[in-house]
């Protein structure tokens, strides 16, 4: 690879900001703080980090609801400090993405306020609005992802306007060449600051039917483990309110805008019913560099899921780039999702840690994954997801994944803040934070640094092909360019037959036994090898 194709098997460490790491003592984390643990993400030996949003937000959303698109919320700092941040990062090696949120704003924008005082003002197309039905209800009937309609009346104008998240984050109007243009004028701004990538936050939802049409009804037969009917959003099928072929001509201007300066990627954040397929469309030559998935962020578990999700996209794109994530901070932690009879298992999250990293593509591993974190039980006096309170108690929402990182075991609140955080730090937290975890040679944290050192050793897991063999029980194989990888992905042990002559590579820090070509897996195991 040359330095343009950087992001090709990178592994970027997802940051959230507000729960990283808190410099001035006001309990929710900032730019500053990010800067202070730069040492501790180099030493983990990613690529980057990828960054949610800091700009500036009222934070009905927290901080995906923006106001100003280049100004950092002073929350989180000040634009010097983000400047130290990315001057700090790329001394050390390490790149930036960055979270760009092109669907929506904060209803606090000022292209919003503009475009809500009347018809003809010059933003009044800006966003979409639409007039109501003869008896005053919305114009059709696509609902909100976080419960309930998707259309909030506007009295001013006499119209509805469209939120496919909250009622504060209006959908912009991205039909609109002059919206585009504003668009990529914001992403022009911070590759003019150096950042090297964008993450693209719900970008499939940015363009809509034109014709508005009623989405259909999802039927009885298609529910699954992950769609259970508990919200309305997942009663439908999203045909006309996401997902529409406009929207890849505004995402090809974004690609040539990105593709005037070096080495820079785009990655998508896709949610979609046929997550691989959108994913494969979104990353054809001349759109995006890779599409992330919510594919693997699923509740079902085993190998014939990862070798689904996987396999269809090599099958069916293999001219495309995926990227793969098991956490992130709108999903609940694999150490708690994937537990085998709901037990967290330090051996589970050290296999998930290799397993992940060993996949074909770019690789997302969200903060405190590294640590084995688990999904904290938050009580309701404390929450802060909107999401979670308006769908509990049957849904708790995020917060759970979104406490803050634990760094030192004896300090108050583990060391993130002085004062109280935004959300509590559980004691399973404190009792394993980074300090304590420093000094266990077998911690989640010293294997998924040494693992990574390991991994960039090995080109083909970096960037090699993949080619799956047929899954088996709860063992996962694959072939990398030839280097085999196999992972016991459940709690007995498991025998498995390796192609004779296998030589085993060692220094991953897995534990397996072999005799000849008899493989023999403890409880979340794994193996590495090559051809004889």
């Amino acid at each position: 690879m040359n330095n343009t194709d950087w992001w090709r098997g990178a592994v970027l460490y997802q940051i959230y900001p507000r729960s990283f790491k808190d410099s001035n003592g006001d309990g929710i984390g900032d730019l500053p703080g990010i800067t202070e643990k730069l040492d501790y993400i180099a030493s983990l030996g990613v690529s980057g980090i990828w960054i949610s949003p800091f700009y500036k937000s009222p934070m009905v959303d927290f901080g995906y609801d923006i106001e100003d698109y280049c100004a950092i919320d002073p929350m989180f700092g000040t634009m010097e400090d983000f400047d130290a941040l990315l001057d700090g990062m790329h001394a050390r090696g390490l790149k930036l993405v960055i979270d760009l949120v092109l669907n929506h704003t904060s209803d606090k924008h000022p292209w919003f306020l503009e475009s809500r005082k009347d018809r003809v003002n010059p933003k009044a197309d800006w966003y979409v609005w639409a007039d109501a039905k003869p008896d005053g209800t919305p114009p059709n009937n696509w609902q909100s992802v976080f419960g309930g309609q998707a259309w909030r009346f506007c009295s001013r104008r006499g119209q509805y306007y469209l939120h496919q998240f909250l009622s504060a984050q209006p959908d912009l109007n991205v039909r609109n060449p002059e919206v585009q243009d504003a668009l990529l004028g914001v992403a022009k701004f911070w590759l003019d600051k150096g950042v090297d990538g964008f993450r693209l936050d719900a970008v499939n939802h940015c363009i809509q039917d034109a014709y508005l049409r009623d989405n259909p009804s999802r039927p009885e037969n298609e529910r699954t483990p992950d769609r259970n009917f508990r919200h309305t959003y997942d009663m439908q099928r999203h045909l006309y309110d996401k997902s529409q072929p406009e929207n890849l001509d505004f995402l090809r201007r974004l690609r040539a805008l990105v593709d005037a300066y070096d080495d820079r990627m785009t990655v998508a954040e896709i949610g979609d019913d046929n997550n691989i397929a959108q994913c494969i469309e979104y990353t054809a030559p001349g759109l995006l560099h890779t599409a992330y998935s919510f594919s693997l962020l699923t509740e079902r578990y085993g190998p014939d899921v990862v070798q689904s999700m996987v396999g269809a996209f090599r099958e069916k794109g293999a001219k495309s780039w995926p990227s793969w994530a098991f956490s992130n901070h709108d999903s609940k932690r694999a150490a708690t999702r994937w537990a085998i009879q709901s037990r967290p298992d330090t051996r589970q999250v050290k296999m998930l840690q290799a397993l992940l990293c060993s996949l074909w593509g770019t690789i997302f591993v969200y903060q405190g994954e590294e640590l084995g974190l688990t999904d904290a039980k938050i009580p309701y006096e404390k929450m802060q997801d909107p999401f979670g309170k308006f769908a509990w108690p049957e849904d708790v929402g995020r917060d759970g994944c979104r406490t803050p990182l634990p760094w030192e075991q004896a300090k108050p609140n583990a060391g993130f803040s002085v004062a109280e955080p935004w959300l509590p730090v559980p004691k399973e937290h404190q009792d394993i934070a980074v300090d304590a975890q420093d000094k266990d040679a077998r911690s989640p944290l010293n294997f998924f640094r040494s693992f990574l050192k390991w991994r960039a050793r090995q080109q083909a897991l970096v960037s090699g092909d993949i080619s799956f063999f047929e899954p088996r029980e709860y063992v996962l194989s694959f072939t990398r360019n030839g280097l085999i990888a196999v992972f016991n992905m459940g709690d007995r042990e498991a025998d498995y037959t390796l192609p004779d002559g296998t030589r085993p590579l060692d220094g991953h820090g897995l534990p397996y036994a072999l005799e000849r070509n008899k493989l023999v897996l403890p409880a979340f195991g794994g193996f590495f090898g090559e051809p004889g």
